[in-house]
């Protein structure tokens, strides 16, 4: 009897995927994960006599994949943990190499053992990292940032007053998630407190059609192409088909607009790329693809010391002697029953270090903590706790030991 072994349960399993009959046939081939992407590969041939004569079996061929297992074992550690303390339906993380989209980590939860798949509810099936949309929140606001610089329609030290509320000419009026006013702020600003208003008022400097120019250059749009099965691409709907300024303002901070955490996390290593999008991969035998070139290196540069502003300023991310650079998103969830948003959020925290020089690049998501927490509380302190286990197992050197030491 055939029969596939995993001999470390739960690990990568959304990656790996599982073999199996199906309804259809007793075949048991891969249904799920690597294991169907790569089926024709890995199961080689089978020996067979036909006519008198004899064919010989051929071997199957090993995949072997980007991923890092200790990175991997860590990451799937602090979701679980963070799912259970914070009591979210579930999560997801992704480690990427920002100057070649090499995949290190990609774990979600819930997950399933591919030895018992059938255990589990279907939903626990599906990889969330490829093939599940959702409204990223203000993440988003670092690419609205980015555009603008690109495009020069402001530099950082841009200023505009913030009166808490921007109204549109329709009656729509969007406020800050804090519901204040702040008066005179810079765009660099509007990154470090996360002004709703303030990336609308971005938006409207760069314009309805370079922005989306821009948003589908980052590759938000479409699949990203990597080698995993039944990849989704973005829902950029609401500013292809609709004109109303509304759209493109909530839009500028990541509401009203899909993606997946796998187009996400590879539109922010673009700007820890100095702007070159990289094609995210998987498989050890795929040779790093630079996609296009999304920005310029000023802006890319600009955009990343606007994240690192941020991170400096709220603390919750900083790892001494290192620069981070990053952003949360707290966006409100979507009710596919009655439209709208429900009460419940989904958090969000991407980032990259040593900012100077990055080499990681982690994204962290958790969808519908209870009590609708800001995502401060959540996954940027798990952000914090994983990049300072990558940093000491690849021993990264710091890049920020003078401002440490209070030296100019």
């Amino acid at each position: 009897q055939e029969k596939r072994l995993y001999g470390h349960g739960t690990l990568a399993s959304h990656i790996i995927g599982f073999t199996a009959p199906s309804g259809d046939d007793d075949a048991v081939v891969g249904r799920y994960g690597i294991e169907k992407q790569f089926e024709t590969t890995l199961a080689g041939r089978a020996g067979s006599l036909e006519d008198g004569v004899v064919k010989d079996a051929m071997q199957g061929a090993d995949v072997a994949l980007t991923i890092d297992r200790q990175i991997q074992t860590q990451a799937e550690k602090i979701l679980k943990e963070l799912v259970q303390e914070k009591r979210a339906e579930g999560g997801t993380v992704i480690v990427q190499e920002p100057e070649t989209g090499k995949i290190l980590a990609m774990a979600s939860a819930p997950d399933f053992d591919p030895a018992s798949y059938s255990d589990y509810p279907l939903k626990n099936l599906t990889n969330p990292a490829v093939q599940a949309r959702y409204e990223p929140g203000s993440v988003f606001k670092v690419i609205t940032a980015a555009i603008g610089l690109d495009t020069k329609s402001f530099t950082p030290d841009t200023t505009y007053y913030d009166t808490g509320a921007l109204r549109f000419d329709d009656g729509a009026v969007i406020r800050n998630w804090d519901m204040k006013a702040h008066g005179t702020v810079t765009m660099t600003n509007v990154i470090e407190e996360s002004l709703n208003t303030g990336a609308a008022f971005m938006q409207t400097k760069i314009g309805n059609a370079p922005f989306y120019k821009y948003v589908t250059a980052f590759g938000l749009g479409e699949a990203t192409g990597i080698e995993l099965p039944g990849e989704v691409a973005g829902n950029l709907k609401n500013i292809k088909t609709h004109t109303a300024d509304i759209d493109f303002a909530t839009a500028s901070f990541g509401q009203g607009i899909a993606v997946t955490p796998l187009q996400l996390i590879t539109a922010i290593s673009a700007i820890a790329n100095r702007g070159t999008l990289m094609k995210p991969f998987i498989t050890k035998h795929t040779d790093p693809y630079a996609v296009r070139t999304v920005l310029g290196k000023d802006a890319a540069d600009k955009t990343t010391a606007m994240m690192v502003a941020a991170v400096d300023k709220a603390r919750v991310a900083h790892i001494p002697n290192f620069t981070v650079a990053g952003k949360t998103g707290t966006a409100q969830a979507v009710d596919f029953v009655r439209g709208g948003y429900t009460k419940d959020v989904i958090n969000t925290y991407t980032g990259f270090f040593p900012a100077s020089k990055p080499r990681i690049t982690i994204l962290i998501k958790l969808d519908k903590p209870a009590g609708a927490p800001l995502a401060g509380t959540t996954v940027v302190p798990a952000f914090r706790t994983l990049a300072e286990f990558i940093i000491d197992y690849y021993g990264i050197p710091p890049d920020n030991l003078q401002q440490e030491l209070g030296t100019p």
